[in-house]
């Protein structure tokens, strides 16, 4: 992860330095163990590396994940409590057309973990409870207005390499 993001960062200087100054600081270890609390999950090794090199994003430039905002610890946090409301209120229970055979068939699970936003409800997500046939931190697209739940890489690590590579190439 730390290499991945050394060739990012490299990239970005040379070719959109405003979006390497929008990069946050690292997220501490105490934030990274409130947001953990507030979820109610561990979150993955991979995913907590890549906030303790930066939390998120400032919003000051073009987010960084091709259309979606890298979310701060604390954003994420929002995100998450947001879409917690919507459920707890029923707002979320609407059937759902065949799902990825890798993803629960819900609307909203609260074990997905929203890492990015494109600021019109829709969020790249660490799922971390796939079914038999997913994978523990897989990456998955969740979408507001689309019941169409599916995978994008089968962990952080992965789905982070592949978008660096695409971007750097």
């Amino acid at each position: 992860m730390q290499q991945l993001w050394h060739e990012l960062e490299t990239f970005l200087n040379t070719n959109n330095p405003e979006q390497l100054d929008d990069l946050n600081p690292p997220a501490s270890s105490t934030q990274i163990h409130e947001l953990e609390k507030l979820l109610g999950v561990t979150l993955p090794d991979d995913f907590k590396t890549c906030l303790m090199r930066h939390d998120g994003q400032r919003g000051g430039a073009e987010w960084l994940f091709e259309g979606y905002e890298f979310l701060s610890a604390r954003k994420i946090g929002l995100e998450w409590s947001a879409l917690r409301r919507l459920l707890d209120r029923g707002d979320l229970d609407e059937p759902l057309g065949k799902p990825d055979p890798a993803v629960r068939n819900a609307w909203w699970d609260p074990h997905w973990i929203p890492f990015a936003a494109n600021g019109a409800g829709d969020n790249l997500c660490l799922d971390l409870a796939p079914t038999r046939e997913g994978n523990h931190g897989q990456v998955i697209s969740y979408s507001h207005e689309f019941p169409r739940r599916s995978v994008k890489a089968p962990d952080f690590s992965a789905w982070f390499k592949a978008f660096a590579n695409r971007l750097c190439a």
